[in-house]
């Protein structure tokens, strides 16, 4: 809202009005007396009027500022309202926690899970719970702008209870090394953190590029990726794991199993005869899927020596780090051609 200001000029016939009226009646003491009374009652009206306006009119354009937002299509699909700045975030994997950190938006962090352990500063972040598990009051209580969760798995159980809220919830849901790369560059814009995320992303496609050329002169090996042995899991199609035995240069036994994470049968385990069995284990994981799964264990891989334990960290956790699982595969299913890409890697 503005005032516009026009300066008015009286018709100088009309003796008793305007500019000149004012002078006339000044001529008398009484009549000038009233008439400086009348202005200084106007005056003091338009005065109110203004600061009454200057007041009301700055608290919106603050509230305005604040509550800015714009929408955006998180990985599920779904429409979300996010402010323009983020501040506050609470994360529900220890992926997105990792992410969070590597673009630069860690002091924006409030809240993560229990399993949240890397870096090391996600130790002393306010825990909600676990990550399929999470406690809602505690979350309500740290005032977030944001959730970020890993799948949409983890939506039904919480969800509504946020939007009554008015808390924004945003899925990622990486179904290749590639959508890993687009979860990072997508959450560092989110978080007003592009150069960070850019730089990240740059490092990770040149060392998985690297990979990817040394493994255009070796023959694939049928691997077996055991996501836990009792009961036995393991990884689908629509799993980004899937993506990066391909890359590691094995080719997935059950690359065409429906689901990113199926349970498999014992009988179709002794069917598949793997060549290569990778366990992700140790890392946050300690011992556990350290053993190889009793239907597997007549495989041609268990029988050759040919099961490998990686750290799960960098398996399991679609981020930053996933490209050191890349490499860690790539040298133990060909380390005929290891010395061509990435660090040296010690089991």
């Amino acid at each position: 809202m503005y005032f516009e200001f026009q300066v008015w000029s009286a018709p100088a016939e009309r003796n008793g009005d305007g500019a000149l009226g004012f002078i006339s009646s000044c001529m008398n003491p009484k009549r000038c007396r009233a008439a400086l009374a009348t202005a200084l009652q106007i005056l003091v009206v338009a005065f109110a009027i203004l600061s009454t306006a200057t007041c009301s009119r700055a608290p919106n354009q603050s509230a305005g500022s604040t509550a800015e937002t714009r929408e955006v299509t998180d990985e599920a699909g779904r429409r979300v309202r996010l402010p323009l700045k983020i501040e506050r975030i609470v994360s529900l994997a220890p992926n997105l926690t990792e992410i969070v950190y590597a673009v630069g938006a860690g002091d924006s962090l409030v809240g993560d899970t229990e399993y949240c352990d890397y870096p090391v500063a996600a130790k002393n972040v306010a825990k909600i719970g676990d990550t399929m598990h999470p406690s809602i009051e505690r979350i309500i209580a740290l005032k977030p702008q944001i959730v970020l969760v890993s799948t949409a798995s983890q939506l039904e159980t919480f969800t509504k209870q946020l939007d009554q809220q008015k808390i924004a919830v945003y899925v990622t849901n990486p179904r290749s090394l590639d959508e890993v790369f687009r979860s990072v560059e997508t959450l560092g814009d989110l978080f007003g953190h592009h150069d960070g995320a850019a730089s990240i992303v740059a490092d990770m496609r040149a060392r998985s590029s690297a990979v990817e050329v040394a493994m255009r002169s070796v023959k694939p090996v049928k691997v077996f990726y055991q996501v836990s042995d009792e009961p036995l899991y393991t990884i689908g199609r629509d799993s980004y794991l899937t993506d990066l035995v391909r890359r590691a240069g094995g080719v997935s036994v059950t690359a065409d199993v429906a689901s990113a994470f199926p349970r498999f049968s014992d009988e179709a385990a002794l069917a598949a005869r793997p060549e290569a069995i990778i366990l992700p284990t140790g890392g946050s994981m300690g011992t556990a899927n350290s053993k190889v799964a009793a239907s597997l264990k007549n495989s041609p891989a268990a029988l050759n020596n040919r099961v490998y334990k990686i750290n799960e960290d960098h398996l399991q956790r679609p981020g930053p780090r996933l490209v050191d699982g890349l490499e860690e595969m790539a040298r133990v299913l060909h380390p005929e051609v290891a010395a061509q890409f990435g660090k040296t890697w010690v089991q």
